[in-house]
């Protein structure tokens, strides 16, 4: 199994990006985001279930980021707007067998992508 994540770069604050992440080697039930900065346990950003087709996000992102993606491909996207200086963390995908907001419950890892976000 492996998680190929891409899209990180630097942008200036109120800045847009989108990151990608496609899975292979098996289906999954659901795929989230995680990311962690500097000195700082990885944390919860976005995550999309396939049954029942519901997401779920941090509320430190609600209202400017999306989570979105295709199941039968095993690919999710993050659509990442009004991007602040406190975004900037390595980005990492994840995939599972449901949404949870603990990097535990997630089976497979991305390698990460680094989002930086200048002021």
């Amino acid at each position: 199994v492996q998680l190929q994540a891409s899209g990180g770069g630097l942008v200036q604050a109120g800045g847009s990006l989108r990151l990608s992440c496609a899975a292979s080697g098996r289906t999954f039930s659901s795929m989230g985001w995680f990311r962690q900065a500097p000195g700082k346990e990885r944390e919860f950003v976005a995550g999309i279930s396939w049954t029942g087709d519901s997401t779920s996000y941090a509320d430190s992102v609600k209202g400017r980021f999306t989570i979105s993606g295709d199941g039968a491909k095993n690919t999710v996207y993050l659509q990442m707007n009004m991007l602040k200086p406190e975004d900037t963390a390595v980005y990492y995908c994840a995939a599972g067998r449901f949404i949870a907001r603990y990097p535990g419950a997630y089976d497979y890892w991305g390698q990460g992508t680094q989002v930086t976000v200048s002021s």
